[in-house]
């Protein structure tokens, strides 16, 4: 997986021309966030940090990462179905963990009081890494699954013509005809216009759970541009409108200043952060509506690490797919290994094992949103600190994935442009719809490859680690 640019990563001024070509053509086509100075504001932005040239990708585990995603789909909705697992698998970690335990209080209550969706949605992303084998070759790991706002799907749809544009300038248009079209914006907008459709009510609108502070609001407006485009009217409002303007009829059918709300689309609440005691109460009323949530609480649930960490223990795939061996061996061959470090036996052994060997494992809490794993020291400082106390439950042990590293060129607002070696994240769009209990939409909508230099352990593009990128199939 060596670069395949390496002659023209060494000329600094041929870069330097190239890299004005790509920002001038990334702000054209749209590739923008708001800036960090003004997060509430469209006067003023910028472009989002992206790679001067794509990055090589074998096509084979390019290939193998969308044919699993229908297999992800299927199992993230039945663990959301599964209220038994989800409550034996969460159970020592809503002991430790708060925010868990808030949003396991809240799927609690919906199930006391019945379910009233009879539509389910969900749009995830499964993240990978390609591990470099020690006989050279490169293997598909999974990172996780993101089931609540997997952002990135509308930049991603702007930025091959970025890539194909700078490859254009250099005459490499063989090349340049290599970069995949992508539009995941198109397949989540769709997505969400069937369960709108199926909710049946022509004059519902579409709710989209926003932060007061949202730099990535454009990748946000490539999904509500596409569904206006189907006459699918979308309305932005924080949790705290929520609370004060929401409100359900007795069939517990939801309103948001008297107008009725047929989808919720979260692009917030995934984090402590993200909630106050209000917001929580909001949320909780979001939930006990009929309108569609995506996701719902227990599919939010079904994304925590250790609900991942629990999926590849053996037999518990073909519990939760019976008779379908083939998906279950596809989803258990991108897994890499993962350990639980509940109180006993077993999660003493991960400890001892990790503390001696800390470069190859990754402690993990149960967070989204990037930057919040541990590695090395730290790593070992947090293991022996939690090791005799019921706090290390909160955390899963990941066996770390170690990606052949290349160069490329990263470019970023108000930095020069930056050679260097970098290592590679790719994400698979997946959606899929259900009514009732029968499946009406389950496929794979397109990809996200992100890129950041290898002395950056963790964290994302809205983390400001890594780049936007695309990949280039070989």
């Amino acid at each position: 997986m060596a670069t395949g640019w390496g002659s023209l990563l060494q000329d600094e001024q041929q870069l330097e021309e190239l890299a004005r070509q790509a920002v001038d053509r990334a702000l054209a086509e749209g590739v923008l966030l708001r800036t960090s100075q003004a997060p509430s504001s469209s006067d003023v932005v910028s472009y989002a940090p992206f790679t001067l040239f794509p990055s090589r990708v074998p096509s084979a585990l390019l290939e193998q990462a969308y044919a699993v995603q229908a297999d992800f789909n299927l199992l993230v909705d039945a663990v959301s179905q599964n209220a038994v697992f989800l409550e034996r698998t969460l159970s020592s970690t809503i002991k430790r963990d708060n925010f868990t335990a808030r949003l396991f209080d809240i799927h609690k209550q919906v199930l006391k009081e019945g379910i009233a969706q009879t539509v389910f949605l969900g749009l995830n992303r499964s993240d990978y890494m390609f591990q470099c084998n020690a006989d050279g070759s490169a293997a598909l790991k999974q990172i996780e699954i993101n089931t609540i706002s997997a952002s990135f799907g509308g930049l991603a749809s702007r930025t091959p013509a970025v890539h194909r544009h700078v490859l254009s300038v250099l005459g490499k248009t063989k090349e340049a005809a290599k970069i995949l079209s992508n539009n995941p914006s198109k397949g989540l907008a769709m997505g969400i216009a069937k369960a709108w459709e199926l909710y049946g009510s022509a004059n519902a609108q579409v709710l989209l759970i926003a932060q007061e502070k949202e730099r990535n609001i454009f990748d946000q407006r490539a999904i509500e541009n596409e569904l206006l485009a189907r006459n699918i009217h979308v309305i932005r409002r924080r949790f705290e409108d929520v609370s004060e303007k929401g409100s359900l009829d007795q069939d517990r059918r939801l309103f948001m200043d008297g107008q009725e709300i047929a989808v919720v689309y979260f692009r917030d609440g995934y984090m402590p952060s993200h909630y106050s005691l209000q917001n929580w109460e909001a949320r909780l009323l979001l939930e006990r509506s009929c309108a569609v949530k995506c996701p719902d609480i227990a599919t939010q649930l079904a994304g925590t690490k250790k609900v991942q960490q629990e999926l590849s223990r053996v037999g518990v795939l073909e519990s939760l797919l019976p008779g379908q061996p083939e998906a279950v061996a596809r989803l258990r061959a991108t897994f890499a290994g993962l350990y639980s470090l509940d109180l006993g036996e077993e999660g003493d052994q991960a400890i001892t094992k990790a503390i001696a060997a800390p470069s190859s494992f990754v402690l993990k809490p149960q967070r989204e949103g990037g930057g919040n794993n541990l590695y090395g020291e730290e790593m070992v400082q947090s293991l022996e600190r939690l090791k005799d106390s019921e706090e290390r439950a909160s955390y899963i042990l990941m066996e770390k994935i170690e990606p052949e590293p290349f160069k490329n060129c990263l470019l970023r607002p108000g930095s020069p442009a930056r050679v260097v070696q970098c290592i590679s994240e790719l994400g698979i769009f997946g959606v899929y719809v259900r009514e009732g209990k029968t499946l009406v939409m389950n496929k794979h909508v397109g990809h996200l490859l992100r890129t950041k230099a290898i002395e950056h352990a963790d964290g994302g593009v809205a983390a400001g680690v890594a780049v936007l990128d695309n990949p280039y199939p070989v």
